[in-house]
Order: structure tokens, then C-alpha cells, then sequence
């Protein structure tokens, strides 16, 4: 896993991530003004959107969303959304942008990490970082974050979005058919993955202290 942030100088945050062979880039813009038409809501709210680069895909000329796209924008929602202090910023959007450049396989967990980095990169107040994984059984195996080749042979996927610090689940999707002792050990296992992901994410913006600290006083200047 390689996890970086600040890499979208336009964006209010942006990270870099790299899950095997799967590569994207997250941007946060906002919190801004609602386009007219939006729902009206006292607290703020999230909008997302998961996009795969066109040669990042073997379709071409695609109108709009593919149903994979909006399945993952609908998850990356879910799993951000318990995070956010949506009070903090009322009656304003955040827009987080995810283009997946390559697709290899966990592009909803590498979303989902690039989004709470760049969330905190933008200094939008969370309860918590949240980190996820995928956990796949194949041939009566457990794996994490598979490749796209073991996705396919996979008889049953599990991701798990995890908030670590307060021990809470943000977001759950399964497919395929568990056992119920088998569903349970790869969520065990997910989630003792999700602490240990949740360790490198803090270990990127800790390294970017220095850096975000600059970027703020200029923009309080």
C-alpha cells in the first residue's frame, strides 16, 4: 500500500493510493454553496463521485456513471458520511471526487482511504479517520485486498469500513454466500487489517505536518 496527500494543488485536500496494482487520486473541494435545486438541509452534506479513467477500462465511450461506479460512490458515501461532523459546515456541500487510474482490484477500500486522507488534508473535522479493506474467500481461503483476477474467482467479497480509533464500523458490503463462522473470521480479520491501515494513514499526515501547517497560516493570512 502506498498512501500520499496534497498531490491536487487545486483541491482543498487530495491523497494518492496505491493498493496493489490499483492506482487513484481522491480530491475534496468545499465545503461550498449548494447548486440551486439541491435538497435543503441545516447540517452540510456529502456529495461523491467515483469515476474510472477511460483508460482505465475496457469500455469506451461511456455516458455518465457505469452501474460499478455508482455502486462505489453509493459506498464510499455511506462509509464517509458516519465520519464527518456534518454540523461543522451547515447548509453546505463537500464534494469528494475519486478518479481511479488503474483498476486492479479493492478500488471501494482504496477510495475509502483516499477520501478520509484527503478529508483531513482539507481540515474537515471528523470523528475519525476511517480506513477498509477487502476480504475475499477463494477455495475455502481468506484473503485481503484481492487482486482483480481473485475478485472474479472469489466465491464471497467482504469490505469492511472501520473507524479505529472509536472500535466502530462506518460501512459493511458483502456478495456472494458465507458460512456464518466463515462471515465472522473475515470480519475479524478485516477489521485487524482496518487498524493497521488505519496506523499508515496516520503515519502520512503526520508527515505532512509541517507542510499542511504552511498551507493553513497562508490561507489565513
Amino acid at each position: 500500500m502506498i498512501f500520499d496527500c496534497g498531490t491536487v494543488t487545486q483541491a482543498s485536500g487530495s491523497a494518492y493510493v496505491e493498493f496493489g496494482s490499483t492506482k487513484l487520486v481522491v480530491a475534496v473541494y468545499g465545503p461550498r454553496q449548494p447548486d440551486r435545486g439541491n435538497t435543503y438541509s441545516e447540517e452540510g452534506f456529502l456529495e461523491c463521485d467515483v469515476r474510472l479513467a477511460t483508460f482505465a477500462t475496457r469500455q469506451r465511450g461511456r455516458p455518465g456513471q457505469s452501474a460499478q461506479e455508482r455502486e462505489w460512490t453509493s459506498q464510499l458515501e455511506t462509509a464517509l458520511a458516519a465520519a464527518i461532523r456534518f454540523e461543522t459546515f451547515p447548509k453546505a456541500v463537500l464534494d469528494v471526487q475519486c478518479l481511479v487510474m488503474e483498476s486492479g482490484g479493492a478500488v471501494l477500500p482504496a477510495a475509502v482511504c483516499g477520501a478520509s486522507l484527503a478529508l483531513a488534508e482539507a481540515g474537515i473535522e471528523m470523528l475519525d479517520l476511517v480506513s477498509s479493506v477487502s476480504v475475499v474467500r477463494v477455495q475455502g481461503l481468506l484473503l485481503l485486498d484481492p487482486t482483480e483476477h481473485e475478485e472474479h474467482r472469489a466465491e464471497a467479497e467482504l469490505v469492511v469500513s472501520y473507524m479505529a480509533s472509536l472500535n466502530q464500523v462506518t460501512g459493511m458490503t458483502s456478495r456472494g454466500k458465507w458460512a456464518s463462522t466463515a462471515f465472522q473470521d473475515a470480519l475479524e480479520l478485516g477489521v485487524g487489517a482496518c487498524e493497521q491501515v488505519d496506523g499508515a494513514l496516520r503515519q502520512t499526515l503526520e508527515s505532512k505536518i509541517p507542510a499542511l501547517e504552511r498551507r493553513f497560516k497562508s490561507l489565513a493570512a
